[in-house]
C-alpha cells in the first residue's frame, strides 16, 4: 500500500535534466534587454491596477512580471552551494527592487488619482497567512520549473505569491510621504522574497541537485545559521500580525452581534455604527426618541454580554453627526427605521387594547372556578378624573353577573379581595348584576 502511494507521489521519473534546470535558473536570473523592459512594463501595469483598483488589470501584470527568476535562482544556489550564481541573482534581484521602486514611484507621483483603495491597503498588512502562501507558491513555481510538465503551474505561482503589487504599493508609500503603506508592503515583499527562495532550497535539497562546489561542514552549519536567522526575523512579526488579524475578526464579529441587539432602545433607532477593531472602538449613532444617561448606562451594560471587553463605546445621537457623515443610506435609513416606530407604537397600542379586551375571559374563567355562580365577566380599565385630579389615575372596572341571592356578602368581600391582588389594582370598581 505504502509503496503506490510513494510512486504516485514520485516526480523524479518527470524531472527534466539537471543541465537543463540550470540552464532555465540561470535565464531567469538575468534582468537586462528584454526581462528589464518587461519588468518595468508589469510595475506600470500592477501601478495603474491599484490606482484604479482593478483586480484584473493587477493580475495581469503578475503574469507578465519576471521577478521570480532571480529569487528561484537564490535558492537554487543557497541549495547547490554556488555561490558565483549566489553574487549574481542578488546583484539582479537588488537592481531588479530599485527599478520597480523607481517606476512605481514615478507613476504614483505624477498619477492624480491619490486615493488608497482596496488593492493597496491589502498589501500594507501582512500576517503568517501571507507567509502560507508564498511558502507553497514558490514550492510549486520551483517544482514547475524542475519538471517536465510545467503547464500553467509557474503563471499560477506568480499570481498566487504577488510580488509586483506589493513593490507598486511601497512606490506609492515613497510618492505620497505614507511610511505606514512603504514599510508594510515592503514587509509583504519581504516574506514572499524570503519564503519563495526557501521553497527554492528546500526541492533543491530534496531532489538532490548537484552541487558544484566543495563547502567544508563549518561553512555549511554557518550558512545554515543564516537562513534561519533570516526565516525567524521574517516569520515571527508575520505570527503577531497574523493573531492581530484573527483578534480584529473576532471583536469585529461580536461587535456587529451586539450592535444587532441594540438597534432599538427605548424609542431610539440606530441610523449607522462604526466599528474600528484596530482601536477596538464601536461608535453607535441613534436617532428618534433623545437617550438619556441611564439609558446610554443600560446599553453599555449590554455590552457585557458579549466578548467585548476592554472596548470603547461611544453613542450620539442623530442630531449630532454632520452632513458628511449622514450619507443618503443613513437618511433613508433614519426615515424607515422612524416609520417602523411609529408603526410599533400603534401596533402596542392595539395590542394593549386587545390585551385588556381579552382580560375579561381570563378573568371569567377563574372566578367561575371559585365562584360558580357567577355567568358572566367584564372588565375594563380606564382613568378616574374628579375635581382634585384633573390629570387622571388608573382605575378599573369589573361588572359579573349572577343569578339573584346567590352571592353572600361575604362571598361579595372575598371576590372584591380577590380581584384587588388579581389585577394588582388600588383602585377597582366591583359591581354584582343580580337577575
Amino acid at each position: 500500500m505504502l509503496k503506490k502511494i510513494f510512486k504516485y507521489l514520485n516526480v523524479q521519473t518527470e524531472l527534466e535534466d539537471y543541465e537543463t534546470i540550470h540552464s532555465q535558473i540561470l535565464q531567469g536570473v538575468v534582468f537586462k534587454g528584454t526581462n528589464l523592459w518587461i519588468l518595468m512594463f508589469a510595475i506600470v501595469i500592477a501601478s495603474v491596477g491599484l490606482n484604479t483598483n482593478s483586480t484584473a488589470v493587477i493580475i495581469g501584470a503578475m503574469l507578465i512580471s519576471p521577478l521570480m527568476g532571480p529569487i528561484n535562482g537564490m535558492g537554487y544556489s543557497i541549495a547547490t552551494y554556488d555561490f558565483i550564481l549566489f553574487r549574481k541573482a542578488v546583484k539582479n534581484f537588488t537592481f531588479a527592487v530599485v527599478t520597480a521602486l523607481f517606476t512605481s514611484t514615478v507613476y504614483f507621483a505624477i498619477s492624480p488619482v491619490s486615493t488608497a483603495d482596496s488593492e493597496l491597503l491589502a498589501r500594507t498588512s501582512p500576517t503568517i497567512y501571507d507567509v502560507l502562501i508564498a511558502l507553497f507558491g514558490g514550492l510549486a513555481g520551483i517544482l514547475a520549473i524542475s519538471s517536465k510538465l510545467k503547464g500553467n503551474v509557474i503563471p499560477g505561482a506568480a499570481i498566487a505569491t504577488a510580488l509586483m503589487p506589493p513593490l507598486c504599493t511601497a512606490g506609492y508609500g515613497i510618492a505620497n510621504g505614507e511610511p505606514y503603506y512603504f514599510m508594510g508592503a515592503l514587509y509583504l515583499f519581504t516574506i514572499n522574497t524570503v519564503f519563495i527562495a526557501l521553497s527554492s532550497v528546500a526541492i533543491s535539497q530534496i531532489l538532490k541537485f548537484p552541487i558544484n562546489s566543495d563547502v567544508n561542514e563549518s561553512h555549511k552549519k554557518r550558512i545554515n545559521r543564516y537562513i534561519t536567522a533570516v526565516i525567524l526575523l521574517t516569520l515571527l512579526p508575520s505570527i503577531y500580525f497574523g493573531y492581530k488579524l484573527v483578534e480584529n475578526e473576532k471583536f469585529t464579529a461580536e461587535s456587529e452581534k451586539f450592535t444587532e441587539s441594540v438597534t432599538y432602545f427605548e424609542g431610539a433607532y440606530l441610523i449607522k455604527s462604526e466599528i474600528t477593531p484596530e482601536t477596538r472602538k464601536i461608535r453607535l449613532i441613534y436617532g428618534g426618541k433623545e437617550l438619556y444617561g441611564i439609558h446610554k448606562e443600560n446599553i453599555l451594560q449590554r455590552a457585557n454580554d458579549f466578548d467585548i471587553k476592554n472596548s470603547e463605546i461611544i453613542i450620539d445621537q442623530g442630531f449630532s453627526l454632520s452632513q458628511k457623515e449622514l450619507t443618503e443610506t443613513d437618511v433613508l435609513k433614519n426615515n424607515i427605521s422612524s416609520l417602523n416606530l411609529s408603526l410599533q407604537t400603534k401596533q402596542n397600542v392595539i395590542d394593549s387594547i386587545q390585551a385588556v379586551q381579552e382580560s375579561g375571559k381570563d378573568l371569567f374563567t377563574e372566578i367561575k372556578a371559585i365562584f360558580p355562580q357567577v355567568t358572566s365577566c367584564t372588565y375594563s380599565g380606564s382613568l378616574n378624573y374628579n375635581d382634585s385630579n384633573y390629570s387622571g389615575e388608573a382605575y378599573g372596572l369589573v361588572v359579573v353577573t349572577a343569578p339573584k341571592n346567590k352571592i353572600s356578602t361575604q362571598e361579595r368581600s372575598k371576590l372584591n379581595e380577590w380581584l384587588h391582588k388579581r389585577l394588582k389594582a388600588d383602585r377597582l370598581k366591583l359591581i354584582i348584576d343580580e337577575y
